[in-house]
């Protein structure tokens, strides 16, 4: 291919989207409906530069995670950025005292890159085969309003319109707990959801919840896993306020219930959900690309997961999502969301491609396209995102 790549030049570029009928929500980063409310919301894309004229781009991340840039982005300048393990494993200990912030985002722009230069998408790099990925309809939090997501039988009216939709897997998060403006659901209304969507749809949808540690102790988990076990729930996530964290604590859970827990969302990196895993504390296994490390890190969980005979799932959506699961075997279902009966998105991302991860990007078969373009495969509206920047830092 030519002489060896060099980076030469490292941007994050801040801009900013509108998002109709989403209520600023202090506890849920803005994602429950509101009719009539506007949520702004602050969206980074990172691009890496190469002396070739190969350009890295990747839409993803917060900026809490790209606050650790400076601890190492300037001694890539002048690397070869086809050697990710170099920089993983470099990144991981220059960010060893800041969690780690920012070395994923930096991975996933590095996978965008190579994709280009050997010009074959990112699954292929992989060693990935499937090109349709399973998907599960994930909600909203649910709200109050008198057309969302108000009631046991809300949810369990959209869980038959995603059925509808093509969809054969549906995950519940539930009502926001104790959020300052909105009066809190109380637990017995949370377990009525679940048995009114059991109810329904057993048997036909696999069907998960995921309250996102807002029980406030083990005893209302334990009571709420209960009504999920009586319904045969597929997985019981993060249910309550340690954080998602105690591996001993979950571990005293899956003694407990029936319903197969997943866990170590809030787990960063190989080591810790390694950790997390050979202390019994979940069956399946969540990873993220933003948080473990980029592809790179995620794989590496995938396999020593398969290793023990476990199965990971993915963490929210993305092209970089899909490109994983396509080359991962021990894998179910590819998340899809957040989805709700009134909003097509609740985190519109600016493509000029046709990917989408709206509700309708559901096929027939119950499932969602990898991309298959160079890289990530997918191609932001540079337009939009520069008439809305609101800030760049330039490494270089």
């Amino acid at each position: 291919m030519g002489n060896e790549l060099t980076i030469t030049k490292i941007e994050v570029r801040e801009f900013e989207t509108e998002v109709k009928d989403l209520a600023p929500d202090l506890t849920k980063d803005g994602s429950v409906y509101s009719p009539g409310a506007i949520t702004k919301r602050s969206r980074i894309v990172l691009r890496i530069y190469t002396d070739q004229g190969i350009t890295g781009e990747y839409l993803g991340g917060n900026s809490v995670e790209y606050a650790g840039f400076p601890k190492f982005v300037r001694p890539l300048i002048g690397m070869n950025p086809l050697q990710r393990e170099l920089i993983y494993n470099d990144a991981r200990v220059a960010l060893r005292q800041w969690a780690r912030m920012g070395m994923s985002q930096i991975d996933n722009c590095l996978w965008d890159l190579a994709g280009k230069y050997y010009n074959a998408p990112l699954y292929e790099l992989l060693g990935g085969w499937r090109t349709r990925l399973p998907a599960y309809a994930s909600t909203a939090f649910g709200d109050f309003e008198k057309d969302g997501l108000n009631s046991p039988e809300a949810y369990a009216d959209f869980a038959e319109q995603c059925y509808e939709l093509g969809f054969r897997a549906f995950k519940i998060h539930p009502w926001p707990w104790n959020t300052p403006w909105r009066a809190s659901a109380p637990l017995d209304l949370h377990i009525r959801m679940v048995e009114e969507v059991g109810k329904r749809m057993a048997g036909r949808m696999k069907l998960m919840l995921d309250p996102a540690c807002v029980y406030e102790t083990f005893a209302d988990a334990i009571e709420v896993g209960r009504a999920c076990d009586a319904w045969g729930y597929y997985w019981y996530e993060d249910p309550y306020k340690d954080g998602g964290i105690s591996a001993f604590a979950h571990k005293k859970m899956r003694q407990l219930l029936k319903t197969p827990l997943l866990q170590t969302e809030h787990i960063r990196g190989l080591e810790g959900h390694v950790d997390f895993i050979l202390a019994e504390g979940t069956d399946f296994v969540r990873v993220d690309q933003d948080y473990d490390g980029g592809v790179t890190g995620v794989m590496k969980i995938a396999h020593a997961a398969e290793g023990l005979g476990l199965d990971v799932e993915p963490h929210g959506g993305g092209a970089d999502r899909r490109h994983c699961m396509a080359a991962t075997r021990n894998c179910n279902f590819y998340e899809l969301g957040l989805v709700h009966p009134k909003m097509d998105s609740f985190d519109p991302a600016p493509y000029s491609s046709e990917y989408s991860d709206s509700i309708h990007a559901i096929g027939e078969d119950g499932c969602v396209p990898v991309p298959d373009g160079p890289g990530l495969g997918v191609e932001l509206d540079w337009d939009y995102i520069e008439s809305n920047t609101t800030g760049v830092t330039v490494y270089d």
